[in-house]
């Protein structure tokens, strides 16, 4: 499938919590969401409280749709607890690459 919409999110975890916003997103329910083609987790390198996110989704609207669903709303309410404030948003879209995990 190919990515027709995506971005790239920084976020930062309340002090400490890091591995707990590592382990929310990892669990995410967009990874089973079919037209969710990439969804790949990262963190700072030097502050392990700073996490990035970046998602290609098959189109816009599919990525709309996911997320106004009660089960991703849920889950942002979950994510956003564990934060401290705002997260920055860039347009991505992902086009290939490699991932070794």
């Amino acid at each position: 499938m190919t990515v027709h919409h995506g971005f790239h999110a920084t976020m930062t975890a309340r002090p400490g919590r890091g591995d707990e916003v590592v382990q929310l997103l990892l669990a995410a329910p967009s990874l089973p969401e079919r037209d969710c083609v990439v969804f790949l987790v990262g963190r700072s390198a030097s502050d392990p409280d700073v996490v990035h996110v970046t998602e290609g989704w098959s189109s816009r609207e599919a990525h709309s749709a996911f997320f106004g669903s009660d089960r991703a709303q849920a889950f942002v309410a979950s994510l956003q607890a564990m934060l401290t404030g705002e997260s920055a948003y860039s347009d991505e879209v992902p086009l290939g690459g490699k991932a070794a995990f």
